[in-house]
């Protein structure tokens, strides 16, 4: 497979790749930074810059041309103001759906948060950050044209990975490190039976092909 990330410098997506690379599959990350390519090639990933808040639905669905899967990894990060939330977490995220509609790309699949929810109220960043994934996600679930699923992690850990996980459609909240959290991508992108599902994920005790293969089809 091609699989092609938005936000391919970010932790979970260098993880992601690495993972994919190691199977077999062809990782592309979209990056920013010009200086971030060495470290996707290192990876043998594919470096592709590109800024998501500046390009066109044509420039991206370019760049997604041929790919079987596209993930949306990118987040303007925790050091952001409210401006950025609104250009990566949102516009870039619906950029990136439009894009691979264009592109004919079916399978999507966008890491969005735990407690997102376009109805969310508060002033804070991170009332504004939640409202921001939960309109994308709720942009992605209204595009009929994708297979879509949409994956809400809970507090991300730099842990070792543990391979073991609980995913399902509420879990409640608790930890993940961000190694499990690309095991899952991995294996959602190979698995479109998960289309059409909104899945919480933290630390729990089935094997993530388990996890993913229980959740399939539901």
């Amino acid at each position: 497979m091609r699989i092609v990330i938005a936000g391919g410098h970010g932790q979970i997506a260098l993880r992601l790749e690495r993972l994919l690379v190691a199977r077999g599959d062809e990782a592309a990350g979209i990056i920013r930074k010009p200086e971030q390519a060495d470290e996707l090639r290192g990876l043998g990933a594919e470096p592709i810059v590109l800024d998501l808040e500046s390009a066109s639905v044509e420039e991206v669905a370019e760049r997604l041309e041929g790919a079987d899967a596209a993930v949306f990894a990118a987040g303007a990060g925790p050091g952001s103001g409210v401006g950025r939330k609104e250009t990566v977490d949102k516009a870039a995220a619906v950029l990136f759906a439009d894009a691979a509609v264009r592109a004919g790309v079916r399978r999507f699949v966008i890491v969005s948060s735990m407690g997102a929810d376009p109805a969310h109220e508060g002033d804070e960043i991170f009332d504004v950050y939640l409202r921001a994934k939960g309109e994308a996600d709720a942009y992605v679930r209204g595009l009929d044209a994708l297979d879509w699923t949409v994956l809400r992690p809970g507090q991300l850990t730099d842990d070792a990975g543990t391979g073991l996980v609980r995913l399902e459609a509420r879990t409640g909240r608790g930890p993940v490190p961000r190694d499990d959290v690309a095991a899952v991508l991995a294996e959602l992108v190979d698995s479109p039976a998960t289309a059409g599902l909104t899945l919480e994920l933290i630390s729990g005790a089935a094997p993530v092909s388990v996890a993913v293969k229980s959740v399939a089809g539901n």
